[in-house]
């Protein structure tokens, strides 16, 4: 008998890659269909076409020369999902300035950390979001981060003045020929089992092919318009979202600055969307929104889940009750701009509901024994790893953690564990690093623990992943207190990380015990203390939901 293949493949295109970079790909979108809608902001009523889309980019970008932004200089955007978002992103590469997304839940500690290690210049930013306050968080943190030079508040008369379009519109030109497809132009930050998110740098051709082909394998035209709900700071919104749409000269529709089911579906219903984004939770929420059947969906044709865990059962009601029939799966990572597998609108319905897919143009996978490093054969788990133009430059400024997740043939570790079966299909069983993704959003348990760990009345914490049916999992802290302490609430620990830690990474569950399963040589075993949450806390009918 021949050996078994490989679990090895490489994805193939008849259209080559972009050599574009990020300015030119619009330039060259907006001369092809210079009166199609290129962006609409249905929450403020605005909305542009591609020529005036590039006028207002430019005149920012203008605006950046202006102020001393250079190439290489790092941007800062910290901000919901508004137009002035994309305008951002656009004209900070228009320039080859490196954009830092700011996670809009950050407080002021995560916002001084990543200002400070990517040595953010400029700094445009919302003066709040939902309880947020921005302006309050920034003047908090300013005196520790010296290299902070500017902040630009959205409507406030400096940012009337940045984005007024005066400037030499030759150096324009000149910065912008200048560019190359391999500069940095984007650093996104990822929570890793450090505990400190690292800077995840990306180059144009990472994330203009990626949002190129990811838009491709969903059919895009000039007559798709894509409903983005998913947050601009995520890869899932600028990149898969944004590029996706303007590298086909598609439009990008803003439902509201934040999820909001309803507005959503109204958004798609007015603005007769053909495509929806979203993260599990996102679709699970919009179909259980009480009036769904009011909203006239029919104009969906397509649209991707991606972000966490996709839930069988909520794919098929994402096909059957809203009509996305080309609705597909994506797998990815930021470190790899993010998509490495998609399913295809001609797969079976089981494959698009039951896999992530199989490997992306240009984009190479494989699953590896992750003790040998051996490629495993089909049907065989291991750890999935990715290699192509997607894989990021590196994590800013850490050499030493980017050599942990690319090894020396330019391999990135994703930490998944996957199979591959004999068609190429990879299905995603479980994770080798112990991150939680709650709803899209990487938490890492290290993170949690640290800031746990300043409770007066924790003498021990370990954090994990449990089960959840809305969010795919939730972080359950287990915790030893110190000796007659009261006993500790998830209402209490609510209570104390209340402002100082991101809502989502607060932990929903508290356990208090005597003690943590261990190994024989010391070491916590989070596997068996995720499957004991699952008994302590009856949750399992959320474990037992089967997933792509």
């Amino acid at each position: 008998m021949p050996p078994a293949l490989p679990s090895y493949a490489s994805g193939t295109s008849d259209v080559p890659l972009l050599g574009d970079t990020i300015g030119d790909s619009l330039d060259r979108t907006a001369a092809l269909n210079p009166d199609g809608e290129a962006l609409v902001d249905v929450a403020t009523g605005r909305r542009w076409t591609y020529t005036d889309f590039v006028v207002g980019v430019d005149a920012l970008a203008l605006g950046l020369l202006a102020a001393g932004v250079r190439t290489g200089d790092r941007v800062g955007i910290w901000a919901p999902n508004v137009a002035e978002w994309a305008f951002v992103q656009y004209a900070a590469a228009k320039i080859g300035a490196i954009l830092v997304n700011i996670n809009p839940a950050y407080r002021a500690h995560e916002l001084e950390y990543v200002l400070n290690q990517s040595g953010v210049t400029l700094l445009v930013a919302a003066r709040g979001f939902k309880t947020s306050d921005y302006a309050g968080m920034i003047e908090e943190v300013r005196p520790r981060c010296p290299e902070l030079q500017q902040v630009v508040l959205l409507g406030s008369p400096e940012w009337d003045t940045l984005a007024d379009g005066s400037g030499d519109r030759d150096e324009l030109a000149r910065v912008q020929a200048s560019l190359s497809t391999d500069d940095p132009i984007n650093i996104q930050y990822t929570s890793g089992t450090t505990g400190f998110p690292k800077g995840a740098t990306l180059s144009h051709h990472n994330i203009v092919n990626n949002g190129f082909f990811v838009g491709s394998l969903c059919g895009y035209t000039d007559a798709d318009r894509v409903c983005i709900p998913v947050p601009f700071y995520h890869c899932f919104g600028m990149v898969m979202g944004n590029l996706g749409c303007t590298t086909h000269g598609a439009t990008m529709v803003i439902p509201a600055p934040g999820f909001d089911p309803a507005a959503t579906l109204r958004a798609v219903a007015q603005e007769r969307c053909t495509s929806l984004y979203g993260v599990p939770t996102m679709f699970i929420a919009e179909l259980g929104v009480p009036d769904f059947d009011s909203y006239d969906l029919s104009s969906l044709r397509t649209g991707i889940m991606a972000g966490s865990p996709c839930p069988v059962e909520v794919m098929k009601q994402v096909v059957d009750r809203m009509g996305m029939t080309e609705v597909t799966i994506c797998y990815g990572m930021t470190e790899t701009s993010p998509v490495s597998t998609q399913t295809r609108a001609d797969d079976t319905l089981d494959r698009r509901v039951s896999t992530v897919g199989r490997v992306h143009p240009y984009v190479e996978v494989k699953v590896v024994d992750p003790v040998t490093g051996r490629t495993s054969p089909r049907g065989e788990s291991g750890e999935l790893c990715t290699r192509g133009y997607s894989v990021m430059l590196g994590y800013w400024n850490e050499p030493e953690k980017t050599a942990e997740a690319i090894d020396a043939a330019r391999w990135m570790h994703t930490g998944d564990v996957a199979v591959m079966d004999d068609a190429g299909y990879v299905n995603i069983t479980g994770r080798i690093k112990d991150i939680v993704v709650r709803g899209g959003e990487n938490i890492s348990p290290r993170e949690v623990e640290e800031f746990l760990y300043t409770h007066p009345d924790v003498r021990d914490v370990q954090v994990v992943g449990v089960p959840d049916l809305r969010f795919g999992e939730e972080p359950c802290a287990w915790v030893i207190l110190r000796a007659g302490a009261p006993v500790l609430t998830a209402d209490a620990v609510r209570e104390f990380a209340g402002g100082r830690l991101a809502s989502y990474k607060i932990p929903r569950y508290v356990l208090v015990v005597d003690e943590f399963p261990m190994t024989v040589t010391g070491k916590v075993r989070k596997v068996e203390m995720r499957e004991r949450s699952v008994q302590m806390l009856n949750l399992g009918e959320a474990a037992a939901v089967r997933t792509a």
